[in-house]
């Protein structure tokens, strides 16, 4: 088999079920892809909370309350770090709600879509796509 197109680019893969306690695992996931990228500490830091809130969303609210899986690839080049995560759940895509009003006080803001705003402001790339059943959301952050 052909590699040599293969070299530069380590791909990793963590599937979760929808349960909060699964979330867990997620930390030590990000923070091995994101090291063996070489990203410092603070870029770790942030990209784990993006990643976190897009897959808390998942978990939360995808399977309305049944079973199902979370997927999650992460590859990365010398450029960026890629971050792809599918579910089989309601359609749904993040990227089509509002930006949250963060000059509204907590009080008057309306409940959701901070995370997602979060995401967009920690991302470098914020794409979803529905395909063959799955959502797919591919978060890109440069190096």
């Amino acid at each position: 088999m052909d590699n040599l197109h293969n070299d530069d680019l380590k791909s990793y893969r963590l599937t979760l079920k929808n349960e909060i306690e699964e979330l867990t695992k997620l930390p030590e996931f990000v923070d091995t892809v994101c090291e063996e990228a070489g990203a410092d500490m603070a870029l770790v830091a942030s990209i784990n909370l993006a990643i976190e809130e897009a897959a808390t969303n998942v978990v939360l609210y995808a399977y309305e309350g049944g079973e199902g899986l979370v997927d999650i690839d992460a590859s990365f080049t010398s450029q960026y770090i890629k971050f792809v995560i599918s579910d089989s759940g309601i359609p749904f895509d993040p990227t089509q709600k509002q930006d949250a009003d963060i000059t509204l006080s907590v009080e008057e803001r309306p409940i959701g879509g901070l995370g997602i705003h979060l995401v967009r402001q920690i991302m470098d790339s914020v794409n979803y796509e529905r395909k063959d059943g799955y959502n797919i959301l591919t978060l890109i952050k440069n190096l």
